[in-house]
């Protein structure tokens, strides 16, 4: 009886009060979330870290092994790994180290275009998702500094999977080696499918987009009890409504067909950018490179020097090499003033110079004249890390940094290390002489170089604070906590088949 008796007048006050209650919990800033910037680095760090063991554990002489050979008196020794195992030539043997970005190529621009959730394949969600994150979320003074460390796990990765497979295939069996992988990546595996979606800089929050659905019921329901009219915003609610409840092979087909459409609209985009293609053509001809010193390094020191632990020398060289030189690279291109200019001068000198003393180091017949200059060398080369990159999500807007990633990364891959590898296998086996096949490959760096030496005069622009082709509101962008957001009501549906 006693609400009876409360006035109409306070009743309707109460329920805007409760209604305007609810709008402001939509755009309240959300509780901080443990999935700080620096907690997320590290994770990123330890999986790419894992992601390239493989790489190393592959070319280690424990696990890759030699073949078996026979001399001219009829005298004959069993090979040993993989090669040994399998009775592959260079060529067969190098190909090994191509296979598995099948899936790398295929996932990459996938992942690149959902760019939702930190989950896909190895590689192909990382470079897509983890690089932008990361130049959004670091200290603007050390935006490359930040790029460097993540970039800094390639080579160290690299590295630890040559003592790694050198240490498993030693010991045990080459087999072992890829099951240890298998483990140790596993929880990381989880993790990615259980962890909340990443908000990147120029998407638009899902979080966002569910406040301004809960606001308009709000609005409507406060104007049907004052009132009993409906408003243009109601309309705008049911016609949406309705809308949804058609056939969902025919929203599928849609959304399939507007997704392809945006994709080869950001792809022309990328293309007619200048200044990206010069980089990725640059990053190209390194990795072509890099990619074959990967794999085919350990033996090439082995027979020419005939080292003994070839795997721990240049794992060693490598991880301190490639941890240094990358991480002096971010800073010096901080200290320069980051911008994609200073990046490409960065780029071209720390190339030039690299190629230079490794191609001296391997004309020497001193085994530590050797190590000193190709250490010199690998110092210089890996600097390039943190710039390359750099470029890469500064050149275009954005919301198109996943795909400007994901892109490189394909393109340094299925043009780069992925034929390298097989190429100097056949280049060895016709001119059987390491040295020989060594200095061939490092010639190609001087390419890279000249080629970053053109995208110094090329005219560019840091579109970091463009606005993006998929705006976000003012509240969006100083909303910046939490890390990570919560599932989008999308999550729940599903396209029929």
């Amino acid at each position: 009886m006693a609400e009876e008796a409360r006035p109409k007048s306070e009743v309707a006050v109460t329920a805007e009060t409760t209604d305007m209650g609810r709008i402001s919990n939509a755009f309240s800033p959300p509780k901080p979330s443990w999935f700080t910037p620096k907690r997320l680095l590290i994770i990123f760090c330890v999986i790419n870290l894992l992601n390239y063991l493989d790489r190393g554990a592959i070319a280690s002489n424990g696990v890759n092994g030699n073949r078996r050979t026979c001399t001219k008196s009829g005298t004959c020794t069993s090979g040993s790994g993989i090669q040994g195992d399998f009775n592959l030539n260079n060529f067969q043997d190098g190909v090994l180290s191509s296979a598995f970005m099948v899936g790398l190529l295929v996932a990459s621009p996938i992942f690149a275009s959902l760019a939702k959730r930190l989950v896909g394949v190895g590689e192909a969600s990382f470079i897509s998702l983890a690089a932008p994150f990361i130049d959004d979320n670091a200290p603007v003074t050390q935006k490359t500094a930040w790029l460097a460390i993540f970039y800094m796990c390639i080579p160290a990765g690299v590295a630890l999977g040559y003592v790694y497979g050198g240490f498993v295939g030693g010991h045990f069996n080459w087999r072992f080696a890829f099951f240890g992988e298998a483990i140790l990546m596993f929880p990381f595996a989880v993790l990615g499918f259980v962890m909340k979606p990443l908000q990147l800089k120029g998407f638009t929050p899902a979080e966002s987009k569910k406040a301004l659905t809960g606001i308009e019921g709000a609005v409507s329901e406060v104007k049907d009890d004052s009132t009993s009219k409906v408003d243009m915003l109601s309309i705008k609610v049911e016609v949406t409504d309705q809308s949804l409840k058609g056939p969902s092979k025919s929203r599928c087909r849609y959304v399939n067909l507007d997704q392809l459409s945006r994709f080869l609209k950001d792809m022309k985009v990328l293309l007619l950018e200048k200044v990206y293609v010069v980089n990725v053509l640059g990053y190209i001809s390194y990795n072509f490179v890099i990619g074959a010193y990967s794999y085919w390094g350990p033996k090439a020191g082995y027979n020419i020097y005939s080292m003994r632990n070839a795997d721990m020398v240049f794992g060693g060289i490598t991880i301190v090499c490639g941890i240094l030189g990358t991480i002096a690279g971010g800073l010096v291109l901080d200290k320069m003033n980051s911008t994609i200019s200073n990046a490409f001068k960065l780029l071209s000198a720390a190339t030039f110079l690299g190629a230079a003393f490794c191609f001296s180091a391997f004309c020497l017949k001193s085994l530590y004249a050797f190590l000193v200059l190709f250490s010199i060398g690998e110092l210089l080369v890996f600097a390039t890390q943190g710039p390359v990159n750099y470029i890469c999500l500064h050149c275009v807007n954005p919301s198109m940094r996943p795909l400007s990633m994901a892109m490189s990364t394909v393109a340094i891959h299925i043009f780069g290390d992925v034929p390298s590898s097989p190429l100097v296998g056949v280049l060895q086996d016709n001119v059987n002489n390491w040295r020989v096949t060594a200095l061939v490959l490092t010639t190609v760096l001087f390419l890279a170089a000249a080629i970053w030496f053109i995208g110094i005069f090329i005219h560019s622009v840091d579109r970091f604070n463009e606005d993006s082709e998929h705006p976000v509101t003012t509240t969006e962008k100083t909303n910046t906590m939490p890390l990570l957001e919560g599932k989008t009501a999308g999550e729940t549906e599903h396209c029929g088949a």
